[in-house]
């Protein structure tokens, strides 16, 4: 090898400035997840307790979709009105979720929710 090659090779293994160790590899260091560790401590302040048995937690949004939460991991505590959905979830429209629940029979009253009627509109019918 001439002393060209060895001073490129020398440049390429180097990962800092003149004067650091040379390396072949540089190791990454781990991102430690610090916000879920602040998180959980918060939660623990405030006292949450889990909640066992909930297969499935569903969030109504009014832009016509759904967040379903499958076997999630549901904390709370009652005193603060604090409820702690964890887990993984998935979205969906309001006609995916319709179509698949069965009408039981006797709902004429109940409105087509699927047709796009907003939800506030029916609650409101609904207490008058």
């Amino acid at each position: 090898m001439n002393q060209d090659k060895l001073k490129r090779l020398e440049g390429q293994v180097r990962t800092g400035g003149k004067g650091t160790v040379r390396r072949k590899v540089k190791k990454q260091r781990k991102v430690t997840t610090t916000d879920d560790k602040k998180l959980q401590s918060t939660l623990k302040k405030i006292g949450v307790n889990p909640i066992p048995a909930i297969e499935e937690v569903s969030f109504f949004n009014k832009d016509g979709t759904v967040r379903i939460f499958k076997n999630p991991k549901l904390q709370a505590a009652l005193p603060s009105n604090t409820f702690v959905v964890s887990g993984n979830s998935e979205v969906k429209s309001w006609a995916d979720i319709l179509q698949s629940v069965p009408v039981p029979s006797g709902t004429e009253e109940v409105p087509d929710l699927a047709s796009g009627v907003n939800f506030e509109e029916v609650a409101t019918k609904t207490e008058n």
